[in-house]
C-alpha cells in the first residue's frame, strides 16, 4: 500500500501549485499564499488537507466557477478589536490569512482582536492561522463551518460541518502548542487519504440510514456527498463515548460561523442549489487573537505553558507505551523527518498534480519524471 511513496521537495510542490493557481486566474500574491498554505499541511503531516487537495478541492472548483480566483475581501463592519468581513466567494486561504493578520493587528492595539467571515471557501488547515498568532506572541481561537457532515447525537442525518476548533499559543519549546481538530470523529479529507492509499475504515467513522458503521471509504464519500451516510461526532455514536460533547462544539462552531455574520449554515453550505446545480459553498469562518503581553511576560507565559507540557509528557505511561505527546509536538517531529525529504506522494496523487500540470500547461518537471 506504501510502496510507491516517491517524495518531491517542499520548495519545488509549493512553486508548482503556485503556478497552478496563477494559471488559474489567482493573482501571483494570493497564488502564493495558497501555495504556503496547503504545503504546510503537508510539512506537518496532515496530507489529508495538503497537495493532493489541490485539484479536486481548489482547482475544480475555480473551474466549476463556484469559486471566485480573483478574491475581493470586503470588511463589511468594523470596531476597535473587532470586524465582519465578507469574502465574495474568493479563496479561503486568501481571506483567512487576510482575516487573521487583522485580528492580529487588533490585538496587538487593544489586547484582543476577533474577525467573523461570511461567504469564504474551504480555507486549508486551520492550524495554519494559530501558528500565524503564535510567532507573534499570540493566543488564537479559530473555526470554522463546512459542508453537512455530522449527524446530532441519536440522529442519521448529515447537518453539521467537520467544523474545526482549533487553539494554538506559543511555549519556550521548539514548537507552539497546536490543538487543530474536527469536531467529528475524523475529518472527510481523512477519508479521502485513505481511499487514495485504499485503506479502510475504522468501523465508527461514518453511520449509514440505519445507525449502522460503514468501513469502505468510496462508499463512505458517496454516501456522505448525496447525503446517505454521515460522520460521527467526536466521541462517536450515541452517549456512550461522550458524542454528544463533538455535537456540542460542532454546533458551537456552527454558531459562531454563521450567527455573527449573517452567514449561511447547515444544508445551505451543501454546494449545490435547490434545482441540483452546483453552487458556491459560502463558508463562515471566525478568528481571535489575544496578545499574551497584554496579561503578563510572554517569555513568562511561555514558560508556564512550557513547564505545563513537560509535566504532563513526564507523568507515568501506560503499559507497552514509552512515551506521552502534547499537540503539535508529531507535528514537529514529522517536519524534523520530512524537512530533507519532502511531501510523500503515492501514485494517485502524482496521477493528479501530472494531470493539473498538462491540462495548465505548465512547464514543470517533477522528480519521478527523471
Amino acid at each position: 500500500m506504501f510502496d510507491d511513496i516517491v517524495y518531491e521537495s517542499f520548495d519545488r510542490m509549493e512553486y508548482f501549485m503556485r503556478l497552478a493557481f496563477i494559471k488559474m486566474n489567482v493573482p501571483e500574491e494570493d497564488a502564493g499564499i495558497c501555495a504556503a498554505v496547503l504545503i504546510e499541511s503537508d510539512k506537518r503531516g496532515i496530507d489529508s488537507h495538503g497537495v493532493g487537495r489541490l485539484k479536486p478541492i481548489y482547482i475544480d472548483r475555480i473551474k466549476d466557477g463556484i469559486q471566485e480566483p480573483v478574491t475581493r475581501f470586503e470588511i463589511v463592519r468594523e470596531g476597535p478589536a473587532t470586524a465582519v468581513v465578507d469574502g465574495h466567494d474568493g479563496m479561503g486561504h486568501v481571506i483567512g490569512v487576510k482575516s487573521m493578520e487583522l485580528a492580529i493587528s487588533k490585538a496587538r492595539k487593544y489586547g484582543l482582536g476577533m474577525v467573523a467571515v461570511k461567504n469564504s471557501t474551504h480555507y486549508g488547515i486551520a492550524g495554519y492561522y494559530a501558528l500565524m498568532a503564535s510567532k507573534e506572541d499570540m493566543i488564537c481561537f479559530t473555526g470554522s463551518n463546512a459542508r453537512p457532515s455530522i449527524a446530532p447525537t441519536f440522529g442519521v442525518e448529515n447537518m453539521l460541518g467537520t467544523n474545526p476548533l482549533t487553539i494554538g499559543f506559543p511555549t519556550d519549546e521548539e514548537f507552539p502548542f497546536i490543538i487543530d481538530c474536527a469536531t467529528s470523529i475524523t475529518q472527510r479529507g481523512k477519508i479521502e487519504h485513505y481511499d487514495r492509499i485504499g485503506r479502510k475504515m475504522p468501523p465508527g467513522w461514518v453511520i449509514d440510514q440505519d445507525g449502522n458503521p460503514v468501513s469502505d471509504t468510496g462508499a463512505a464519500l458517496r454516501g456522505l456527498e448525496d447525503g446517505t451516510m454521515a460522520l460521527a461526532p467526536l466521541g462517536g455514536i450515541g452517549e456512550e463515548l461522550a458524542g454528544y460533547k463533538g455535537y456540542g462544539y460542532a454546533t458551537v462552531v456552527e454558531v459562531l460561523s454563521a450567527a455573527l455574520q449573517a452567514g449561511s449554515y447547515l444544508k445551505a453550505l451543501t454546494g449545490i442549489d435547490p434545482d441540483g446545480n452546483k453552487c458556491p459553498y459560502r463558508l463562515g469562518h471566525w478568528f481571535i487573537a489575544i496578545d499574551i503581553s497584554s496579561f503578563i511576560e510572554p517569555s513568562e507565559f511561555k514558560k508556564t505553558a512550557g513547564d505545563i507540557l513537560r509535566k504532563l509528557r513526564a507523568s507515568k505511561k501506560a503499559r507497552g507505551h514509552d512515551r506521552i505527546y502534547t499537540a503539535g509536538e508529531k507535528e514537529y517531529m514529522i517536519w524534523l523527518e520530512r524537512k530533507d525529504r519532502g511531501v510523500p506522494m503515492n501514485k494517485s496523487v502524482r496521477e493528479a498534480m501530472e494531470k493539473t500540470r498538462d491540462e495548465l500547461k505548465i512547464d514543470f518537471k517533477f522528480i519521478w519524471e527523471d
